[in-house]
Formats: structure tokens, sequence, C-alpha cells
């Protein structure tokens, strides 16, 4: 599961770069570094459920 979220967290940086998103708080190019940490956030958060859930 983790690694299919950062392959999807990677295209969507690729994407903003090329193309923003203009999503609130990611309307320029500058800001793809801002889906980094929402990834690792994401990537954290689903380790630790499925290590919690694996006991």
């Amino acid at each position: 599961m983790t690694k299919v979220l950062a392959l999807v967290i990677v295209l969507m940086m690729v994407v903003h770069v090329i193309k923003p998103l203009g999503l609130p708080g990611l309307r320029q190019r500058r800001d793809f570094w801002k889906l980094a940490f929402i990834a690792l956030a994401a990537i954290s958060a689903a380790a630790l459920l499925s290590h919690i859930f694996m006991l």
C-alpha cells in the first residue's frame, strides 16, 4: 500500500511542476514541496496503521 501511495504522490508532484493543480495552497509551481510533506505524513500513517493492525 505504501508503495502505491508513494507512486501516486510522485506522479502528482510531477504533474504539479508541469501544470499547477490549483488546489488551495498548491496554486504555484514552487509549492510542489508541500506534496512531499503530505506524502511523508500519509506513508507514515499507512505504515503505522498496518503495524498496529498486524498485532
